[in-house]
């Protein structure tokens, strides 16, 4: 419980790294926007003109590297989630027994 517990923390403060990070790739250029929780497309999409990396490339890695932090955020929230539940089900064993 103590070592569920423990990393819970470590993996909070990485998530509030990785927004950290989220919000610096955002302030680099106007063009992402502000969301924290949206990935930009690469691929066209019908109605929208999308940013090859032939029209504006250091815009095009940018985004890309922001995207790859996103997927990060998400995937570090379902580990967060999932050690959750665990350490839910720590407790309750814990004191229902």
């Amino acid at each position: 419980m103590i070592f569920s517990s423990a990393l819970m923390i470590i993996l909070y403060l990485i998530f509030r790294y990785i927004l950290a990070w989220i919000r610096y790739f955002n302030s680099l250029d106007s063009r992402l926007g502000q969301s924290t929780w949206r990935w930009s497309y690469d691929y066209p999409v019908i109605g929208e003109r999308d940013i090859s990396d032939l029209d504006d490339k250091t815009f095009v890695r940018l985004r890309r590297k922001r995207n790859r932090v996103i997927t990060l955020m998400y995937s570090i929230l379902l580990i967060m989630f999932l050690l959750s539940m665990s350490l839910l089900s720590e407790f309750l064993i814990f004191f229902l027994t």
